[in-house]
């Protein structure tokens, strides 16, 4: 497999960084999934069309990582709870 290139934008990394450090490696973990399968996501449509969201659980919690992908990258945009994610994902 060929390398990844994985960009962050400003959004998610806000989020990624006020989490704890063992939370952190859940939303690692997650990355990893998408790098590995970017389609385990579902795909938005409207508005967000082009847009995937990988949903996972963070002390039964489930917590939403958008993203956009082509064959060489990933764009990580947001990361967070479903109240408002997808209006401020819209911004």
């Amino acid at each position: 497999m060929t390398d990844v290139i994985l960009l962050q934008m400003p959004a998610f990394k806000k989020a990624y960084k006020k989490l704890h450090t063992k939370d952190k490696k859940a939303v690692d973990d997650a990355i990893r999934a998408i790098i590995a399968n970017p389609e385990l996501g579902q795909e938005k449509k409207g508005d967000l069309a082009g847009v995937f969201v990988y949903k996972f659980k963070l002390h039964q919690q489930e917590m939403l990582l958008a993203y956009e992908w082509d064959p060489s990258k990933r764009i990580l945009l947001a990361l967070g709870v479903h109240e408002n994610f997808y209006r401020d994902l819209k911004r």
